[in-house]
């Protein structure tokens, strides 16, 4: 079935109060996409952001980020006034995401809410407290240690605590039980009100695609609370990190420093907690796109406390058996693979035989000394074509800053005339390629430039904080995304 979406990250919402969030303007995009003929909305990881505010890097891989939180239903709850809301200072430019001052005041006006709410009397929201146990204990606890020492990473907490001794668990649930119950309360209503965001979203036929990273953050509940489920030594210090190995792009490739899997151990439980992970995911989206499915055949371990990736090697990762498992216990699952970069056979006999669409970059695709898969000429159908991810640069910065050589083979390959609009020429190259998912950055729609870039990998500071314009989301343009969508036989 051809069909066609949006990439547009919550946090890019134009919601008030300094970020996007599951509020009303969230719900009149989904009418946009609705209008638009879209089957699709691709969104960024939804889990609570840590250093560098990189969703990719969370502080919980089930947990869901407090900032979304839509502080106009607390005010209708009566948790909350207006003017509480008002009061806050969440910064003052529309276009971007203050993400200090987010920090400093959202947590605040959370506590007010909370306090006003008396939840742990509230039946629906101990039901969601008991069925998410399994994971909800260990990440607010985990959260109010970890604001009892200051925001620091728990592989530098006191040693007790840090190794999870039975007495000491306990003595930090009883002296911090009012956090904990805090964090558990943002939970609840992130969970409530993303699942009837996605809810509104599938009454109008339009999924969800998730988006998850292979890897959790060292600094998160997960590592802290299932050590054993990483290459971690008796002093749960890492004994091998992930990242990337140095290429044209870095020439001492990419430290990302993710605690890398202990194989042998998921293995042997039958991949339970890989099992667990994905089955909450079906919970939040329809899709889910799984980021550097390259690791799961093999990953590049970095020795743990290098400071460049250059004497790192590559080892073997689960292979198929991971989705053999997946397949048994959760049925067939609907996951995009990202495969970009460079693929060894071995990755694309594992692609091919999951089945899963891999992912496909025009940006990628024009490069005039080589012949590149990128190219829509060469796509198969089992693909999702984008113009550019979260990563690249807008399609109109990118195109203005080609190198002159690489532009003229784009020009001659898709016949553009000049510069003006040639953002639009990308966009139905790639609902007009035998892909059978096409998926466009909103920048791209909106012909951005540079100043809309979502993240600049490899860098620290100025990334995931664009917002769009309140006004942007027009009918004139939900109709003339509708025309070409339908041109090219996608609604």
């Amino acid at each position: 079935m051809r069909q066609s979406g949006i990439l547009m990250a919550v946090s890019s919402i134009p919601s008030r109060y300094g970020i996007g969030s599951f509020s009303k303007e969230a719900y009149a995009f989904v009418d946009f996409l609705e209008r638009a003929g879209q089957k699709l909305w691709q969104i960024l990881p939804l889990g609570p952001t840590g250093y560098g505010d990189s969703p990719y890097q969370s502080f919980s891989t089930f947990a869901g980020n407090p900032y979304f939180i839509d502080l106009e239903a607390l005010v209708q709850e009566g948790w909350l006034s207006r003017e509480d809301c008002e009061a806050c200072d969440f910064g003052s430019d529309e276009t971007r995401v203050d993400y200090e001052k987010m920090y400093r005041a959202r947590f605040q006006i959370l506590r007010k809410a909370y306090e006003n709410s008396h939840i742990a009397d509230h039946p629906q929201f101990q039901a969601f407290c008991k069925e998410n146990a399994y994971w909800l204990e260990d990440y607010a606890l985990y959260m109010a240690v970890k604001n009892s020492f200051g925001g620091i990473s728990w592989i530098l907490w006191d040693e007790k605590i840090k190794l999870r001794e039975p007495e000491e668990l306990a003595r930090y649930r009883e002296r911090y039980a009012d956090e904990i119950l805090f964090y558990e309360f943002q939970q609840f209503l992130f969970a409530s009100q993303w699942q009837a965001l996605k809810a509104y979203a599938n009454q109008k036929k339009i999924r969800i695609v998730g988006d998850i990273p292979i890897y959790v953050a060292l600094d998160s509940a997960d590592t802290w609370a299932h050590p054993e489920l990483f290459q971690l030594d008796d002093t749960c210090t890492p004994i091998a990190v992930a990242g990337c190995p140095p290429d044209a792009f870095s020439s001492t490739g990419q430290l990302w420093g993710n605690p890398l899997y202990r194989w042998d151990y998921h293995r042997q439980t039958g991949y339970t907690w890989w099992i667990d992970r994905i089955a909450y995911c079906y919970r939040l989206y329809d899709i889910v796109r799984i980021d550097h499915f390259r690791g799961f055949d093999e990953y590049y371990s970095i020795p743990y406390g290098d400071a460049t990736a250059e004497n790192g090697k590559w080892e073997p990762g689960p292979g198929y058996e991971i989705f053999q498992a997946l397949k048994s216990h959760l049925g067939r699952i609907q996951v995009i693979a990202e495969d970009l970069g460079f693929l060894t056979p071995s990755v694309l006999r594992l692609v091919k035989k999951t089945g899963y669409p891999g992912m496909k970059v025009l940006q990628f695709a024009f490069d005039s000394r080589e012949e590149s898969d990128y190219l829509p000429h060469n796509y198969t159908r089992n693909c999702v074509v984008y113009t550019g991810t979260h990563d690249n640069d807008t399609t109109v910065n990118w195109y203005n800053t080609l190198k002159r050589r690489d532009k003229s083979f784009a020009r001659r390959y898709l016949q553009i005339r000049g510069n003006k609009d040639a953002h639009q020429v990308f966009i139905k190259a790639a609902l007009s390629s035998v892909a059978d998912t096409a998926v466009i950055p909103m920048q791209d729609y909106l012909g951005l430039g540079g100043e809309a870039r979502m993240n600049m990998p490899s860098t620290l500071g100025g990334n995931w904080e664009w917002r769009m314009q309140g006004d942007a989301c027009t009918d004139a343009l939900a109709d003339e995304i509708r025309a070409v969508t339908k041109l090219y036989g996608r609604l």
